[in-house]
């Protein structure tokens, strides 16, 4: 029998995707049972208009049968089949996909009973990866002869004739010899076929049976046992997400979440929605409890599945779901999705992005309804994933602050709850056009500090900003609904009447002198002293001028490298002009220089406790203190 040549450029695509296109071999097996549903498919097709189909829909199925001894692993369908010249063209030609074709062919006629999975002409050629030979025996529905294709590889293919009794497609895989990297003989186990079927065709729609030995006590018999052959279906069939919503319960949803996402706990949110129009496909999503362990590290993947026609694509693709949505996981199904070279290689074309924006759009439109209509439930999720919502609107120079603002809370003075910027807004004073916030390790922390109590004393609400990507999210928006930001520890808080202002700018020109000397004291850690009347019931605090506030200086010194590029605020010293203090720095500036130096160190010290910052030499500020007392 003459060997035919596989042509040069098929030679070199069968072993570059013997050894580099496939990451992970096992997915053979999931091309074989794909190519098997396609024939079915076909063959199903044809029975809607001829009536020389006998086959019911319930005769359909696809079969895997192992035999250890002979090292063979078989795959069978009730199919279409193939004749001789179908078999040359679709697995001569590598590449060559006889189920696009047919689509094709057909398109237009019947549109929505065609659902061909297998149109991407090299999935066949996978099994390689595994064996050192394959064989394809195959009759077509409806002719008399049966043939076979043989190949060993690129060295080419053989095709004979062969008596055989049905329709359809037999592939026989001649498994390689084990070697100390791969065990090519787990894939004779009918426990790893069983889940190699559940992980990535669970949901093929026709039945993937196999016989399957089991363990039964022996009729007769009280303790005796007897293995058995059973014929056992593999596959679901039917995916969750293609049932009717009304025929799934909740407790169904959390069952299959749980499962298929290794969670401990119920989903708080279960998105269903099947989209329509230039892109069709089905997304079925769950918003976590919780977040995982590993969530905010740099070993996260993000990515939902990827189905195409019930059979998994992807296990993570990452391109379906943006960054600042990444806590949510799930499914998207699509039967038109296009898919270059394996199922394994997305292009990065109009479809996807579509359903990427379509999906970004449904899941905002569900956190706003939960945080509408649930406030509890959606508390518990911002507490989880809030973080990573501020950093979406910070991230790509604040593209996304629209679509995530009014999904930000932030705990608020008024009542100590959260708060959206949205209700903030709702709550400002008559005449108020900026919105108040603080930064601080906590709550409590930032509530303490000399220029909130003042804020919130003069009647304005605070919002409390305790995560590092805070200040940088709202430095971002810069406004809110026309209301500009403003951190009340930096230098333009501007709370003071136009005389009040007038007063204290005079106050400071007419003790520069004073001011100066202070500041030459503390050394280059201030940028200036000056009074203000902007403090209530404390001496001193610390503000910053620029753009660079004193959270940001904490935080960015905080990060890795930071010792080579330490980051510097711009200091203030402020003291309270209407403070007992004031009058004793004027007094030591008259008659006690020295003193007035250590007084200086020692409220610079002080600001930077009140301000939540650590003092750089605590043992001096100390000796300070005892030689005043």
């Amino acid at each position: 029998m003459e060997k035919k040549q596989f042509k040069t450029e098929s030679k070199k695509l069968l072993d570059m995707m013997i050894n580099s296109i496939y990451t992970h071999k096992e997915i053979f097996l999931r091309e074989l049972i794909s190519n098997a549903s396609d024939a079915i498919d076909k063959l199903y097709f044809r029975s809607l208009t001829d009536d020389t189909v006998t086959l019911r829909q319930s005769d359909y199925e696809i079969r895997i049968a192992t035999d250890k001894e002979a090292r063979t692993l078989t795959i069978s369908d009730n199919g279409c089949g193939m004749t001789k010249e179908e078999l040359e063209n679709n697995l001569g030609t590598i590449a060559k996909s006889g189920s696009f074709d047919f689509k094709n062919e057909n398109e237009g006629e019947n549109k929505e009973k065609i659902d061909i999975i297998g149109q991407f002409g090299v999935g066949f050629y996978s099994s390689f990866m595994v064996a050192d030979n394959i064989t394809v025996d195959s009759k077509k529905y409806g002719e008399e002869q049966a043939y076979r294709w043989e190949s060993s590889g690129a060295d080419g293919y053989t095709i004979s004739e062969i008596e055989k009794e049905k329709p359809g497609t037999v592939i026989t895989l001649h498994l390689k010899d084990d070697t100390d990297d791969e065990k090519y003989s787990e894939y004779l186990d009918s426990y790893k076929i069983h889940a190699l079927v559940k992980k990535y065709s669970d949901y093929i729609r026709y039945p993937i049976k196999m016989l399957c030995e089991h363990e039964h006590l022996k009729e007769g018999s009280e303790n005796e046992y007897e293995k058995v052959l059973e014929d056992e279906t593999l596959n679901s069939m039917v995916p969750i997400w293609k049932k009717s919503q009304s025929d799934v319960s909740d407790e169904e949803y959390s069952t299959f979440y749980q499962d298929k996402f290794y969670d401990f706990e119920a989903p708080l949110k279960v998105i269903r929605q099947k989209f329509e129009g230039t892109s069709e496909f089905t997304a079925l999503m769950f918003i976590p409890a919780h977040a995982p362990y590993d969530y905010y590290t740099k070993n996260f993947e993000k990515g939902l599945q990827l189905y195409s026609s019930g059979v998994l694509i992807m296990d993570k693709c990452k391109d379906l779901i943006p960054d600042h949505f990444s806590f949510v996981k799930g499914l998207v199904d699509s039967s038109d999705i296009s898919l270059n070279i394996s199922r394994e290689m997305l292009q990065h074309d109009r479809q996807l992005r579509a359903i990427s924006k379509a999906l970004e759009k449904k899941i905002s439109s569900e956190l706003a309804k939960m945080l509408e209509n649930e406030r509890d439930k959606y508390e518990q999720f911002f507490k989880a994933f809030g973080m990573q919502l501020k950093w979406g609107v910070y991230n790509n120079f604040g593209m996304n602050k629209e679509l995530l603002q009014d999904l930000i809370l932030f705990v608020s003075s008024h009542e100590d709850k959260y708060s959206t910027l949205k209700e903030y807004v709702s709550r400002m004073k008559e005449g108020q056009d900026k919105i108040y916030y603080a930064t601080g390790d906590s709550k409590e922390k930032i509530a303490l500090l000399p220029q909130v109590e003042s804020v919130i004393s003069k009647g304005y609400e605070v919002l409390y900003m305790t995560d590092d990507i805070d200040e940088f999210a709202i430095e971002m928006m810069h406004e809110y609904d026309g209301k500009h930001f403003i951190n009340v520890c930096k230098e333009n808080l501007d709370l003071a009447t136009d005389e009040e202002k007038e007063a204290i700018k005079q106050k400071n020109e007419d003790e520069k002198d004073l001011l100066a000397f202070m500041k030459e004291s503390i050394g280059s850690d201030v940028t200036a002293v000056r009074f203000t009347n902007t403090l209530t019931k404390h001496a001193v605090c610390l503000s910053s001028e620029g753009e660079v506030s004193l959270g940001m200086e904490k935080i960015l010194n905080n990060m890795p490298g930071a010792e080579e590029h330490h980051i510097k605020a711009e200091i203030v010293l402020e003291i309270n002009s209407a403070h007992p203090i004031a009058d004793k720095l004027k007094a030591l500036f008259e008659s006690d220089k020295d003193k007035l130096k250590n007084y200086s160190k020692i409220l610079y010290a002080q600001a930077r406790l009140v301000s939540g910052m650590n003092i750089d030499n605590p043992s001096e500020i100390s000796d300070l203190i005892c030689d005043i007392m």
